[in-house]
């Protein structure tokens, strides 16, 4: 079995940042973009999987379910403050207009977690999802 390839990063942009993720499937690719996200607030090699906590969203389209997704994540944190260092996805649909998520973290602890940018909301704007490829872009609001 070939290891799967799941991989994300930021870019700048005017006035926000955005993700990047690519993925080898369409889980690993919403996976990609919640780690994405939570690379953004603080060091993912400091946040411990210690708990899990299940994760739904839906949107009208893939794109819809993207930006619902990314917002449920942000949610968690802003609530909960509730670190993502893993993420298990099971999209439901063709195309996906849902999805299931496990995810594993521990809530922010000032002595271990550093903190990066407080990510506000997650957005339509030049979002790009390429499903065939797995590929996706969204800018966040910072």
């Amino acid at each position: 079995m070939r290891p799967t390839t799941r991989r994300w990063g930021s870019f700048p942009t005017t006035a926000d940042v955005g993700i990047w993720a690519r993925a080898d499937s369409l889980s690993e690719l919403f996976e990609a973009l919640g780690l994405g996200l939570f690379a953004l607030m603080t060091d993912l090699r400091k946040v411990r999987p210690a708990e899990e906590r299940g994760v739904e969203a839906s949107g009208p389209d893939p794109a819809g379910l993207v930006v619902a997704f990314l917002t449920q994540l942000i949610t968690l944190h802003a609530v909960e403050g509730f670190l993502v260092r893993e993420i298990r996805c099971r999209p439901v649909g063709t195309p996906p207009t849902a999805l299931l998520a496990q995810v594993r973290g521990e809530p922010f602890d000032p002595g271990r977690h550093s903190r990066h940018f407080e990510v506000k909301a997650a957005t339509f704007h030049e979002l790009f999802l390429d499903l065939s490829r797995h590929r996706a872009r969204v800018i966040v609001d910072v």
